[in-house]
């Protein structure tokens, strides 16, 4: 192989299918996706990927009212209640028309809705939505793999095409690898650490996303020179763990002949930005990843076309449907942000309107279109103010990166679609794309105007940062639970959650427990039709989420709404970090790479009226995995009986014993129903981990 030679994995996936696109090819690209996708591609699809008709929808119609009962002692889950009932309330509202009344009701019902909305967990959060990623690994799993019902898969890659692809992630709910999303993950994943990797750090989590990038990052590495695996469409004919495929593992490349500037730009930038991570901790695998990142630019910039052109079956998964001028751009930002090379910044200055980075308004961003990240970097570049020759051309980009703001915050000339309990809506299949890509837009980009002293100019007035973050906030929240229907679309937070997500190492029984294979269509017959909820809880996992209507229906067959994805979670640890770690006197302007240690520091658990020990009973070793027996002691601090004790266990990834379950949240166990003041009781659990960071989350006191 030579080095202008790329292999990228096509192991699963589906076409985005809504894109926006250049004013003057919007029409033409339209009709070319309605080829491509077949029939509704662009606002959910009629057909499942076994060829059958996908079950129609149950309509979802507002249940009848029930307030619930409110205590003194923990207000937060009714308030969190009432908030569900919040389009209800807003219909009896209209129906009574009694403006005095109806205006107070309003007033108390948003004053709960932010009082509710602290009470989030961002922490707990941004663990799960880092976890997930363990779950989509794809290869030879490590020692301290934490998702302990995965296991070894993928393990002849590339060997058909003489290249070992083995390893990288598994996109979404099928067992196929495709470089362009995964590169655009791990770039998002990369970025969120460079701007919030201190946050992490005091989070406990920073390694966990260093580890995340870097499983990315040497996939990556392997695919150039030589990249994509999989055939989508003999891995959709079959629903099986990967750990059983029995499916075509071919390989594609793009080359000199075959071009694909979008796949290879993309890749250049993820390994652009992961360079700047791992700067310090591991200065020459830095060098290495910007080494690449310099050769992969200079060939998509050499030799211009779009991958799916090469590639004709990524078409049907993964087409590029804004073309590759997007990330000629992305790249060039990345490399000048990781090198401070002139070369790069003249690049994207020179051909800012030639390639629409200066001449698009940008009303999403996500795997396919990233001109809003373009203009949000190099609207940093110019908030530096010291790039005094291209200021004007990087102050045309600041002026396009706001105006994608304000269309998401509702202050521009064409303002995003919201549904009736307010989040972002771009499109039927997986919306949620967009949502986690614009609050993390809107959370940097807030950071950025903070420390400049700057606001946005919207069409309807100035705008400041706190307005920007307080609206990543909303969507952020309502993911995590604030919406009308009480659901969190992050796997495994909050007490509701789905349960039948269109996944299939998550929804057939892990081979750890079952090592029989599961064949091809018994995939189908056994686990994909079953009722039950999937025996494998895919922790952190965010879903594709709710309609236009917000409605949700949590069925594994509708992918649409329950299938979730590495670029879903990408974009939103950075937000998660920021907004359970504040800004952190950390100054958001730096140029250059942000020195970042090595490992993180543990987060230390509050006590309040409880005291919480943990200490290592025992340790084993199994299959070169050492395996750790903790027992943890809960004391009653306090003079009176504790009743109603909730507890938060967070980074845990094995069993336990002597708690009860109660959504994402432990009680008591069933054969104790309160603590007396000064007693304690204990509780065991058994991972290959660190201990789990166990907290308080509730509890009432009675005399």
């Amino acid at each position: 192989m030579g080095e202008n030679e790329v292999f990228f994995s096509v192991l699963f996936s589906k076409s985005d299918g809504k894109s926006k696109q250049k004013k003057n090819k919007k029409k033409r690209i339209e009709q070319k996706k309605r080829a491509l996708c077949g029939c509704g591609c662009g606002n959910g699809r009629d057909f499942m990927r076994d060829g059958r008709r996908k079950p129609s929808l149950p309509s979802a119609t507002a249940p009848p009212i029930h307030l619930p009962a409110m205590t003194a002692a923990d207000p937060l889950p009714t308030l969190r209640s009432l908030i569900s009932l919040l389009p209800q309330l807003l219909y009896l509202y209209l129906l009574l028309d009694m403006s005095g009344v109806a205006a107070l009701s309003l007033s108390l019902i948003f004053t709960l809705l932010m009082v509710a909305s602290a009470e989030h967990d961002y922490g707990q959060a941004l663990s799960k939505s880092i976890l997930f990623f363990e779950a989509q690994r794809s290869g030879y799993l490590p020692a301290d793999q934490r998702v302990y019902w995965r296991g070894n898969s993928g393990l002849h890659d590339g060997m058909a095409n003489g290249v070992d692809l083995v390893g990288g992630y598994y996109d979404a709910g099928d067992n196929v690898k495709f470089g362009l999303p995964m590169a655009f993950t791990v770039t998002m994943i990369a970025w969120g650490v460079a701007e919030y990797g201190r946050q992490m750090e005091t989070s406990g989590e920073l390694g966990h996303a260093m580890e995340a990038i870097k499983w990315g990052t040497d996939y990556l590495l392997k695919a150039h020179p030589q990249p994509f695996v999989g055939d989508g469409n003999t891995d959709h004919h079959c629903w099986q763990r990967p750990e059983d495929m029995t499916t075509s593992r071919l390989a594609y490349r793009i080359d000199a002949n075959r071009p694909g500037s979008d796949l290879a730009g993309e890749t250049a930038a993820a390994m652009a930005a992961a360079s700047m991570v791992f700067l310090r901790s591991n200065p020459a695998y830095s060098r290495r990843l910007l080494s690449h990142a310099r050769q992969l630019f200079e060939f998509a910039d050499k030799y211009r076309g779009k991958y799916d052109h090469s590639i004709l079956v990524a078409q049907n998964y993964y087409g590029s449907f804004s073309g590759y001028e997007d990330e000629l751009l992305w790249a060039a930002a990345w490399l000048y942000h990781s090198t401070q090379e002139q070369q790069y910044l003249d690049y994207i200055a020179n051909n800012g309107d030639a390639l629409g980075g200066t001449e698009w308004d940008a009303t999403e961003f996500g795997w396919d279109v990233k001109y809003a990240g373009v203009q949000v970097l190099a609207a940093k570049f110019f908030l530096q103010g010291r790039e005094a020759q291209p200021a004007p051309v990087l102050e045309r980009y600041q002026q396009k990166a706001e105006s994608f703001m304000c269309s998401c915050i509702g202050r521009g000339t064409n303002n995003v679609q919201r549904t009736p309990g307010g989040l972002l809506f771009h499109q039927s299949w997986n919306n949620l794309q967009f949502v986690t890509g614009a609050a993390f837009l809107l959370t940097v980009y807030s950071d950025y105007l903070s420390s400049a002293g700057r606001s946005a100019a919207c069409a309807s007035g100035a705008t400041s940062p706190a307005e920007l973050l307080s609206f990543a906030k909303s969507q952020v929240d309502y993911i995590l639970g604030d919406n009308p229907r009480g659901t969190s679309y992050m796997v495994g937070y909050g007490d509701s959650f789905p349960r039948k997500v269109h996944h299939r190492g998550s929804s057939i029984v892990s081979i750890k427990v079952s090592p029989a294979t599961v064949s091809c269509r018994e995939g189908y017959d056994t686990w994909f039709a079953r009722k039950q909820s999937n025996p494998n809880v895919l922790v952190g996992a965010i879903v594709g989420g709710p309609d236009a209507d917000d409605n949700f229906v949590d069925e594994r067959y509708n992918y649409d709404q329950t299938e979730p994805t590495t670029y879903n979670n990408a974009p939103i640890l950075g937000v998660l970090a920021r907004l359970h770690g504040g800004h952190g006197g950390y100054n958001q302007l730096l140029s250059g790479a942000v020195p970042l240690p090595s490992m993180p520091v543990g987060r230390k658990p509050s006590s309040q009226a409880f005291a919480i020990e943990q200490r290592q009973t025992t340790s084993w070793n199994n299959r070169g995995k050492t395996y750790y027996r903790y027992a943890a002691v809960v004391t009653n601090k306090s003079a009176r009986t504790a009743v109603e004790l909730k507890l938060s266990v967070s980074q845990l990834y094995g069993p336990i014993w002597g708690l009860a379950n109660s959504g994402d949240k432990y009680t008591f166990p069933e054969w104790l129903s309160s603590l007396p003041g000064g007693k304690s009781f204990d509780f065991v659990y058994i991972q290959a981990a660190p201990p789990a960071v166990v907290t308080v989350a509730g509890y009432k006191l009675i005399q």
